[in-house]
C-alpha cells in the first residue's frame, strides 16, 4: 500500500515565493496588465487575495511595476531592474564599510567605507552598482535618501566662537558643528549627546547640530546606555515644542465627554502589571449578566484623546514610533506626563478608555462583541506576583473571586488556542537586578505565572477580535493596520530540518500544519534535551519576522486569520493607529489611504527592529558588567555555539555567554560543517552543543560586551 501524500490542494506560497512568481510568469510583456483577481484564477495556488496585492503594492513600491487604476498592475519599462542604481538600507560593518540591502538585488551591494559618502547605519539610500562578480556587487553611495539617526555620543572640542563633537563610535566618518549659543555649557573635552539639525549637502561638510546634555566622564553605563539609543536613533529627550504642548494639557471628563462614552465605572475593573510597573495602559473587568453569561471587559488607555494627529506630539510619537526598555531604563514613546499620568490606568481613579468588551456563554464562547470610547475606575492594582497569590488561595481579597474566574476563562481560551494552530516559543527569559548606582548585582530567571498568561490572553482576545472586526468591516476591506506573520522560508526550514536530524530529531516540514506540530514536538523535547533546549532559539530565527501591514495575510504563529495591535497606545504608535481607524468606522465606513498606511507600517516595523536591538545590546552590556565582578570564579555551563575559534558556553544559573578558545584544550579540534560539533583530531573526542562543561571567568571585555573563559577539567 503506498503511503499518502499529504495535501493535494494547491500549495501557498511565501511572500518571497509569490513576488518571484509574479515577475516570473506574469509581467513579461510590458503591455500586458493584471489584477490580483486575474492572477488568483489563472494560477494554482491558495495564498488569499490580501497576500497577492499584498506582493504587488511590493513590487510596485520597488519599482518592478506601475500601478494603475482599479488596483490594475504592469511592468514598468523604466524599472531599476533595468538600471544601475537602487534604493535600499545602510548595514554598517564594525571595519566601517557597509553593505546596502535592496528589494531590487538578488545580493547586497558592498560598498568600501571611502564610497560611503557619510551614510550611517540603517539609513535609505541610492547606490549605483559599479562591479559584478559571481553575483556580488560592489557599488558606491550616491544619494541619502532618509537619515535614521539624529543622536550622537562624543566628545566635544571647542574653539574661539565654535566647537566640533568627535562621535565615539569610529565608524562615523565626520564630527558635527556646533555653534556656541548652542553648547550647552559644554567644555573642551567633555561627553556630550549632540542633536544634528542640518545635514550638509555635500559629504566633505560637517552637519550641525546643538548640544542637548553633557554626560559624566566616570558614569561609563551612562555613556554606554545613551550610545545605544542614539546608535539605533532613539533619545530620552524629546522637542522643546513637544514638551510645551504635552504641558498644557490635562484631564478633563466633563459631561459632553462623559456622554459620549460607555461608563463601566460600576463594574469590578482591575490592572495586573510587573510591581515595578509607572505606566498602566491596560484594565480587565468582569461583569456578571442575567442571563448566566458574562462580560469580560479589555479597557486600554486612551491615548489618541490627547495625541491628535499632525501636531508636534503625534509627528514625534510616530518618528519614533515604540518605547524602548534598555536594562536600566525606558526611553518612551510619549513624555512622561501622558504615559505615566494623564494616559495610565491609575488605582482608585477614573480613566478614559478605549475598550473591546466580549459577552461570553456558559463554554467561555464569544458571542457578542463591542468596540468604543469609555470610561472606567480601576478598584485594584495588582502585581502579577499578589494576583498569583490570591488565585493560588496564599491570599485573600476582596476582588478574589472575580480574578480566579478571569483565570479559568483564560486558561480555557489559552487550550483551545493551543488545540488549533498556534505556537509556543517558551524560552527561558532573564531579569537583571540592578543596584541604586545602575550596577548588576544579581542576574534571575524569570517565572511564568499564570497571571502572565491571563494577561496576555485576553489582550490576544482583543487584538484577534479588533482585526476580525475591521476585515470584515465592508468589502472591498477598508484599509487597517494588520499584525502579520508570513510562512517560514522553506530554504531556511529545510536547512535547519538537516540540523535537527543530525541530533536525532525528526522536523516534518511537507505543510505549514506539519512545521507547527514539529515546533511544538521540539518545544517538548527540548524540555528534557540540553542539546534542543540550545538548538530551541533557531526555530524562531529561522521563521519570517512579524510586521505591520495593510495586507492581512494573517498570522502564522498565532494561528489567526486576523490579528491587529490595540492593547499597547502608550508604547506602540501602530495602536495608536488601530485606535484611530476603528473609531472612525464604529458607525460608518471610513477608508485610509491604503498607500499612506503601508508607509507607515513598513517605518513602525523598522523601528521596532531597532529598539529590539538596542535592547538586546543592554542586556549583554549589563551581563559583561556582571561577569566583569566574578573574574576568577568557577562555573556550570552549557555549550551553545561552535566556531572555528572556539565554543561559546553559556552558565547554567544566569545565561551570561563567553567563550573558551580551542587553543585552551588539551589538542585540537576540527569543526563540523553543521557547526553543531567539534572533533578532536587525535582521541577522536566529539563536542556537541549540548554538552556540559565546568569553566573559569578569565577576563571580561565590557565594552565590547565579550567574556573569556578557560576550561576546568
Amino acid at each position: 500500500m503506498k503511503k499518502k501524500k499529504y495535501n493535494r490542494k494547491p500549495k501557498k506560497l511565501t511572500s518571497d515565493d509569490l513576488r518571484e512568481k509574479l515577475k516570473t510568469k506574469f509581467f513579461k510583456n510590458p503591455s500586458q496588465t493584471y489584477n490580483a483577481k486575474q492572477i488568483m484564477h489563472s494560477e494554482s495556488f491558495s495564498n488569499n487575495k490580501d497576500s497577492v496585492n499584498h506582493a504587488l503594492n511590493h513590487l510596485s513600491n520597488e519599482g518592478f511595476l506601475i500601478e494603475l487604476n482599479e488596483n490594475r498592475f504592469k511592468f514598468n519599462k523604466n524599472s531599476v531592474k533595468n538600471s544601475r542604481i537602487f534604493e535600499g538600507k545602510v548595514d554598517m560593518t564594525k571595519h566601517g564599510s557597509a553593505y546596502i540591502i535592496s528589494d531590487g538585488l538578488e545580493s547586497d551591494v558592498f560598498v568600501p567605507r571611502k564610497r560611503l559618502k557619510g551614510a550611517l547605519d540603517n539609513d535609505r539610500v541610492e547606490v549605483m552598482v559599479l562591479s559584478k562578480s559571481q553575483n556580488k556587487y560592489t557599488g558606491e553611495v550616491i544619494k541619502i535618501v532618509q537619515r535614521n539617526t539624529t543622536h550622537f555620543v562624543g566628545k566635544y572640542q571647542s574653539s574661539k566662537s565654535f566647537g566640533f563633537v568627535l562621535p565615539l563610535n569610529n565608524s562615523i566618518q565626520f564630527d558635527i558643528y556646533v555653534h556656541d549659543d548652542d553648547n550647552h555649557g559644554a567644555k573642551n573635552g567633555d561627553t556630550v549627546i549632540v542633536k544634528v539639525d542640518k545635514w550638509p549637502t555635500s559629504s566633505r561638510k560637517s552637519p550641525i547640530g546643538h548640544i542637548e546634555r553633557i554626560l559624566s566622564e566616570d558614569d561609563m553605563n551612562e555613556v554606554r546606555m545613551q550610545s545605544i539609543l542614539a546608535e539605533q536613533g532613539f533619545s530620552e529627550i524629546f522637542p522643546a515644542e513637544v514638551e510645551k504642548e504635552v504641558a498644557g494639557m490635562h484631564f478633563d471628563l466633563n459631561k459632553k465627554e462623559r456622554e459620549r462614552r460607555r461608563d463601566f465605572r460600576d463594574v469590578a475593573t482591575v490592572t495586573i502589571d510587573p510591581f515595578d510597573a509607572k505606566d498602566f495602559d491596560d484594565a480587565i473587568s468582569l461583569k456578571h449578566l442575567e442571563n448566566g453569561q458574562i462580560e469580560i471587559g479589555v479597557h486600554i488607555a486612551d491615548v489618541t484623546h490627547y495625541v491628535k494627529p499632525n501636531t508636534a506630539l503625534d509627528k514625534e510619537a510616530y518618528k519614533r514610533s515604540t518605547s524602548v526598555y534598555l536594562v536600566d531604563r525606558t526611553a518612551p514613546m510619549l513624555p512622561e506626563k501622558l504615559s505615566n499620568e494623564l494616559c495610565s490606568l491609575r488605582p482608585n481613579e477614573d480613566s478614559m478608555t478605549f475598550s473591546a468588551a466580549f459577552v461570553l456563554d456558559k463554554d467561555f464562547g464569544v458571542i457578542k462583541s463591542w468596540f468604543g470610547k469609555s470610561i472606567i475606575h480601576s478598584d485594584y492594582r495588582f502585581s502579577y506576583e499578589d494576583a498569583q497569590d490570591i488565585i493560588n488561595g496564599d491570599q485573600t481579597n476582596e476582588f478574589q473571586d472575580e480574578l480566579r474566574l478571569l483565570n479559568k476563562v483564560a486558561k480555557t481560551l489559552r487550550e483551545r488556542r493551543m488545540k488549533k494552530s498556534s505556537l509556543e516559543f517558551e524560552t527561558d527569559e532573564i531579569k537583571i537586578i540592578l543596584d541604586e548606582d545602575k550596577k548588576p548585582i544579581d542576574i534571575k530567571i524569570k517565572e511564568r505565572l499564570d497571571t502572565h498568561l491571563l494577561v496576555e490572553e485576553f489582550m490576544l482576545l482583543a487584538n484577534k477580535q479588533v482585526g476580525t472586526f475591521m476585515a470584515n468591516r465592508d468589502k472591498p476591506n477598508v484599509p487597517f493596520i494588520y499584525r502579520i506573520h508570513d510562512l517560514p522560508d522553506e530554504d531556511r526550514m529545510t536547512d535547519f530540518a538537516l540540523l535537527l536530524k543530525e541530533m536525532g530529531f525528526q522536523f516534518y516540514m511537507d505543510s505549514p500544519q506539519a512545521i507547527k506540530s514539529s515546533i511544538k514536538r521540539l518545544n517538548e523535547a527540548a524540555k528534557a534535551d540540553e542539546a534542543l533546549k540550545m538548538i530551541q532559539p533557531m526555530a524562531i530565527r529561522m521563521m519570517s519576522k512579524a510586521v505591520y501591514s495593510t495586507d492581512n495575510i494573517g498570522h502564522f504563529g498565532l494561528g489567526f486569520e486576523n490579528y491587529s495591535h490595540f492593547t499597547s497606545p502608550i508604547r506602540r504608535y501602530s495602536d495608536v493607529l488601530a485606535h484611530r481607524i476603528l473609531q472612525q468606522n464604529l458607525d460608518k465606513i471610513t477608508r485610509f489611504n491604503k498607500q499612506e498606511l503601508e508607509a507607515q507600517c513598513v517605518h513602525i516595523s523598522n523601528q521596532e527592529r531597532k529598539a529590539m536591538e538596542a535592547e538586546r545590546d543592554s542586556i549583554k552590556y549589563k551581563k559583561a558588567e556582571f561577569m566583569k565582578r566574578h573574574i576568577g570564579e568557577e562555573y556550570d555551563g552549557i555549550v551553545s555555539g561552535i566556531i572555528d575559534r572556539g565554543v561559546f558556553v553559556q552558565i547554567t544559573e544566569n545565561h551570561c555567554e563567553g567563550m573558551v578558545p580551542f587553543d585552551r584544550f588539551d589538542e585540537n579540534y576540527d569543526v563540523a560543517e553543521s557547526r553543531l560539533e567539534a572533533v578532536a583530531r587525535e582521541s577522536k573526542d566529539v563536542l556537541k552543543v549540548g554538552d556540559k562543561l565546568r569553566v573559569k571567568i578569565i577576563d571580561v571585555d565590557v565594552s565590547r560586551a565579550e567574556v573569556d573563559m578557560d576550561l576546568v577539567f
